[in-house]
């Protein structure tokens, strides 16, 4: 099939970061300055938009064609960038993107980086960012640059030469990572979820701006009322700033060492009188609620719908999506009783009451931001999420029977954790209790190997349990999964011997091998997660484990750590993901609009009176071939706007 390869430079007076390219793309001043490209293996060619050359027919034509395919790394962004050049939305369908690609093969996400870990013979240019500044972006004007806001050609003819090499030099860099990772192409089951995920992308999903507007504004009033409150307690020039607060706590004779706010809260009840409420008004200073509502407002688009909020392949360790721009998969959740009152209050203005019948703006504002999103007219959502997902394919995947039996009949695994660790009938386990609580905790802290620690960060000690109690809650955890904790070991055995002796192992339905310089772990759904330049080497417990190359800390390519209980959490969330996917694909194929996806979650535009949340949920429980034994289990529900019920 006929292949062209494509990469663009283009100009916006839209932040490309902080907006994303639909809003980008989507500005007055929005202009593509150069076009290279080249069909199958011949010389690259570059088109000089800028400087008023056209698109060559053949070209025109196989943007077109989608029998033609149109590769480019990142493909989105040359695709949403030309459907706005020509004023025609170039379909999904006859692209290739050459970042999900590499991702797939849990490679760095920039051309750069996939460039220097590859060691092409060509490598991206190093002068390529400075020239983007220059071109791409507008200029400050100065006495200098003739007061003018945006460089064109002919203000450096020389760096414009340059820049052009810039734009081939990426073609060819395209073309050397494809030819390079030929060998492990995209599954078709994973090109068809690519073009769910843009048409999702594509689709967006529609804003309340007066709401969001009103946000803002209910928050700027606010922190300037708390700001000068705490000014007249501090009488501080800023009572914003930590050294300037931490200083006038010494003078009242309170050291601190940090004011974040675990910290805060343990002063507050220490403290009294005016440090007291200085304390508190620090708090809400440092509420950071109005951040997502401001993402909202740069990244929505003429329609009034924000796009592009997900990514395929976000997290390429395990192929799951990662969240963009606004961040939905980590949006705070909602507890008021009264979600419209409250949204009302702040879209009519009546800021003072919702500090009267509220118990803090801050946490109103926070609470409201999923109800920033809403159904176009005349539909409404449905949101319908998987139960348990993760813990249903642990027991799954290990062949916890107990677990298994009890995601078949009354579905409580907290009660039922508890009761298995403690020797306590799961009747006597009350919603309210600390058993309950102990059960919680172990289950979301330690079904990935965790001990003491994970136990700590997920705020064991904030719910009651002492120091002391942890590692016995460690010990009942893992003897009361003992299949569970079998697992995390012989996953981490197979994966040692598939890798030290060359051989295919499997460890139940996972299946583990070497290739070409990979770790390769086969889920039970066909799909494989990859793992580059794996070794074997001394890790941080003083025995012999698995390292690889990947991104770590920082977003930095750099050699990883990795054990069994590790490699069992990428396993788990790895078929969690699997399930989510071909759960949107199906409805999809029943002819549902996905707007977003959050974690297990999906949302639904669907118009009023047609299906139900039963019929949704029945499509998203449905067990794939593959998952023998697996129940699924989802549920649902109907909103006019974003939330969690």
């Amino acid at each position: 099939m006929k292949k062209l390869s494509i990469d663009i430079e283009t100009f916006s007076d839209v932040d490309l970061i902080k907006c994303g390219v639909y809003a980008y793309a989507d500005s007055s001043n929005f202009e593509i300055l150069l076009f290279a490209y080249a069909f199958d293996e011949e010389e690259i060619q570059i088109v000089d938009l800028a400087s008023g050359e056209e698109l060559p027919e053949e070209v025109m034509e196989a943007l077109l064609d989608k029998e033609v395919i149109k590769t480019a790394f990142n493909a989105a962004f040359e695709r949403i960038c030309l459907s706005r050049h020509l004023d025609i939305p170039l379909s999904s369908k006859g692209w290739q993107c050459t970042a999900v690609q590499s991702a797939m093969l849990a490679l760095p996400l920039s051309l750069e980086g996939v460039g220097a870990v590859l060691g092409l013979s060509k490598q991206k240019m190093s002068e390529g960012k400075e020239l983007i500044r220059y071109f791409s972006i507008p200029c400050k004007p100065t006495k200098l640059n003739g007061g003018r806001t945006r460089n064109l050609p002919e203000h450096s003819p020389n760096k414009w030469s340059l820049f052009k090499a810039y734009c081939i030099r990426d073609v060819d860099v395209e073309r050397q990572i494809r030819k390079k990772l030929n060998k492990y192409p995209i599954p078709e089951s994973e090109r068809e979820l690519y073009l769910l995920d843009q048409s999702i992308n594509d689709r967006g999903v529609l804003v309340d701006k007066e709401l969001v507007a009103h946000a803002v504004e209910c928050n700027l009033q606010y922190k300037n009322a708390v700001t000068k409150r705490a000014y007249e307690l501090t009488g501080l020039e800023n009572p914003n700033s930590v050294a300037q607060i931490k200083s006038w706590l010494s003078e009242q004779g309170l050291e601190t060492e940090s004011l974040d706010k675990k910290s805060v809260k343990g002063l507050l009840s220490e403290t009294d009188g005016d440090i007291f409420e200085v304390l508190k008004l620090r708090l809400l200073m440092s509420k950071t609620s109005i951040k997502k509502y401001e993402a909202i407002e740069r990244s929505v688009c003429s329609d009034g719908r924000v796009h592009g909020l997900l990514q395929f392949y976000g997290a390429n360790r395990t192929g799951r999506w990662a969240g963009r721009l606004v961040q939905v998969q980590n949006l705070p959740q909602n507890h008021l009783t009264d979600l419209s009152l409250a949204r009302d209050l702040v879209k009519k203005r009546w800021y003072e009451e919702v500090e009267m019948l509220f118990d803090s703006t801050p946490g109103v504002l926070s609470e409201l931001i999923r109800t920033a999103f809403i159904p176009k007219p005349g539909s409404r959502f449905i949101v319908a999420d998987f139960s348990a997902i993760e813990a249903r394919v642990l027991s799954w995947i290990s062949g916890e029977a107990w677990r298994m039996e009890v995601f078949s009949t009354h579905g409580k695994i907290y009660e039922a954790s508890a009761s298995a660790m403690f020797g306590v009938p799961i009747e006597e386990i009350t919603k309210g209790s600390s058993l309950r609580q102990k059960g919680k905790i172990a289950e979301l802290a330690l079904g990935y190997g965790g001990a003491v620690g994970a136990l700590t960060s997920m705020g064991a000690l904030d719910m009651g349990l002492t120091e002391e109690e942890l590692p016995q809650l460690v010990r009942q955890w893992r003897t009361a999964n003992p299949h569970i904790t079998k697992f995390w070991w012989d996953v981490d055995a197979a994966a040692m011997t598939a890798l030290r002796e060359k051989i295919e192992t499997r460890v139940g339905r996972v299946a583990f091998h070497y290739e070409s310089g990979l770790l390769l772990i086969t889920l039970p759904s066909g799909r494989m997660l990859f793992y580059v330049k794996p070794r074997i080497a001394l890790n941080k417990f003083g025995r012999e484990g698995i390292t690889y190359e990947g991104i770590g800390e920082n977003k930095k390519w750099l050699r990883i750590d990795t054990y069994g209980p590790k490699l069992t959490e990428n396993i788990v969330q790895a078929v969690s993901r699997d399930l989510l996917a071909l759960a949107m694909l199906r409805l999809q194929k029943a002819g549902f609009e996905i707007v977003m996806h959050i974690h297990d979650e999906v949302v639904l535009e669907v118009p009023h009176g047609v299906t139900n949340v039963e019929e949704v949920c029945s499509i998203m429980a449905e067990a794939p071939e593959w998952t023998d034994g697996l129940l699924l289990r989802a549920d649902g529900y109907e909103c006019d706007f974003y939330k969690k019920d």
